[in-house]
């Protein structure tokens, strides 16, 4: 029985430590989070257009290597 009433104890104790680092937390505005936003959509526009472009080349190098070698 001690041992549960431990659990408990440090379960009560985990709640009030969460809550006392929520509270510290600071929440972005409407406009950092509509820049930041923005900022992840355009990084993935890019990356995606580089992986577009690389498998574009790599498609073509192998059309043309089995357009070469074959009969």
């Amino acid at each position: 029985m001690a041992e549960e009433a431990k659990k408990r104890k440090d379960r009560g104790l985990w709640f009030r430590e969460m809550k006392s680092e929520l509270k510290k937390v600071v929440w972005p505005n409407r406009q950092t989070v509509i820049k930041n936003t923005g900022t992840v959509l355009l990084c993935s526009l890019v990356i995606g257009a580089c992986i577009w472009i690389f498998d574009f080349v790599a498609v073509s190098a192998v059309d043309l290597i089995l357009s070469v070698f074959s009969a």
